[in-house]
């Protein structure tokens, strides 16, 4: 079983330049209507749908509104890759931090509202 997120936006270009340009993403599929992203390492992918495409069924409409969803990003390298965001522009939400159950993270926001966690899970000892 695989499981692909996807997020139904008017924001195709903006998610496909901000996933491709600030988090290495490439394009494994894109058409007028739909993009579907791979991750740098092509282990997952992450699609976006225009709302209120003709070719979809009614349930696949309406856009997300902007609350209540969030992506985790789990990496090797989260010190880097903070420095490499921080670098590029992008806004920190979370700040670089460490949990007390071992993980170290921060957040970044992408162009849909949707809250991203990049964490370096640690085994709690």
């Amino acid at each position: 079983m695989k499981l692909n997120a996807g997020i139904i936006t008017e924001k195709l270009m903006e998610s496909k330049l901000f996933y491709m340009e600030k988090l290495g993403f490439g394009v494994t599929f894109e058409n007028d209507f739909y993009l579907l992203m791979h991750t740098p390492n092509k282990q997952t992918e992450l699609s976006f749908l225009l709302p209120h495409h003709q070719s979809q069924q009614p349930f696949f409409q309406k856009p997300y509104n902007g609350q209540g969803m969030y992506l985790t990003i789990e990496v090797d390298e989260v010190d880097n890759i903070y420095k490499d965001l921080k670098n590029k522009g992008v806004d920190i939400k979370v700040e670089l931090r460490d949990e007390p159950w071992g993980d170290r993270h921060f957040a970044i926001e992408d162009p849909n509202g949707i809250g991203i966690d990049i964490v370096k899970y640690s085994a709690q000892e």
